[in-house]
């Protein structure tokens, strides 16, 4: 299923909710009452797709498609899309952003800081003056989020293993792909997931998924580890880890997750689950010497892309605004 057959309908879903400010849900703490509030004023850059980080990813999600996809038959018109982001990533929208990401530390930690690397990773692999453009309004949020993140994971006794946002093996790993972080905050985020989960054995794979998970806390934390160990250190501690995929035993991280009201939000997370499973199951096969492991990660990675792609184009807001980019994260080869 590859990305191209999808890439014009998930640029017009990105385009469109990007650029939509309401409904919105800000996550922001009032604390005088004469503080501006409309989304636009505090967020010039990602007032759009409902939620920032929402807005951020999809941002992230149009410049992936201009990149791979833009000027061919696959998405034939880009203009209307550069010229968009060429209004809403400006420096001075972008001086905003920082700002408040500045004054308020704990903001949109760790998932909205990974995925804002991430699109300041895409921009400048966009190239040209363009992407150029972005990736330049974008430093200073990304100096910012560097900062972040090197104060807060020493104070990072421990993970959060859940699956929503605040998940940490998740958005470190996607910042560690970003490539964007100095060198000193690459190597404390290197560290720290080594030392949160190198001696992890045993997951309880049987407690999930749980009833809103758009992440699995155990594939997000494998997925991580295959980033910082090596290839030859990596099989084993996966053995160790989820022991059943070696034993050919059942392991319901493999199966597709059952999505009772598509309509819900809270379980409508469960469609995510199933994309954001794909991706992982993807790269950990990958990852792996030929055999019968990694035999069941691919065959399992298909089936929840088959169970999770039909979703992403449903006309529903609670999905549209933020499905397609996990989606893509499957469909990718990157």
């Amino acid at each position: 299923m590859p990305l191209d057959r999808h890439a014009e309908p998930f640029a017009r879903l990105a385009l469109a909710n990007i650029t939509r400010e309401y409904p919105n849900f800000p996550a922001h703490l009032i604390t005088t009452p004469d503080e501006a509030l409309a989304p636009r004023a505090l967020h010039p850059a990602f007032y759009g797709a409902y939620d920032w980080h929402s807005s951020v990813h999809m941002h992230w999600l149009l410049v992936r498609l201009l990149r791979r996809h833009g000027g061919t038959p696959a998405l034939p018109g880009t203009a209307p899309a550069v010229a968009v982001l060429d209004r809403h990533l400006t420096p001075g929208h972008l001086a905003t952003e920082a700002a408040y990401l500045r004054d308020h530390p704990s903001f949109e930690r760790p998932y909205g800081w990974a995925w804002l690397l991430a699109l300041a990773a895409e921009c400048r692999a966009y190239g040209g003056a363009a992407g150029a453009r972005w990736a330049g309004a974008l430093a200073p949020a990304v100096a910012t989020v560097d900062r972040l993140l090197a104060d807060w994971l020493p104070r990072a006794t421990y993970p959060v293993r859940h699956g929503n946002h605040p998940n940490s093996a998740f958005a470190l790993g996607l910042a560690l792909d970003s490539g964007m972080l100095t060198q000193p905050t690459e190597r404390a985020v290197r560290e720290r997931l080594l030392a949160w989960f190198a001696d992890d054995r045993d997951a309880p794979a049987h407690w999930e998924p749980s009833g809103q998970d758009f992440l699995s806390p155990a594939l997000t934390e494998a997925d991580a580890m295959r980033r910082v160990l090596p290839g030859e250190r990596f099989a084993p501690w996966l053995d160790r880890f989820l022991p059943a995929l070696a034993a050919g035993d059942p392991c319901p991280l493999l199966e597709v997750p059952v999505v009772s009201d598509h309509t819900d939000p809270q379980i409508g997370h469960l469609l995510g689950l199933a994309l954001s499973r794909a991706a992982a199951l993807r790269s950990l096969a990958a990852a792996l010497p030929a055999g019968p492991v990694r035999d069941r990660l691919a065959g399992a990675a298909e089936a929840h892309l088959a169970a999770g792609l039909p979703a992403v184009r449903r006309g529903d807001f609670t999905t549209d605004h933020w499905l397609a980019t996990f989606a893509t994260l499957a469909l990718d080869d990157a």
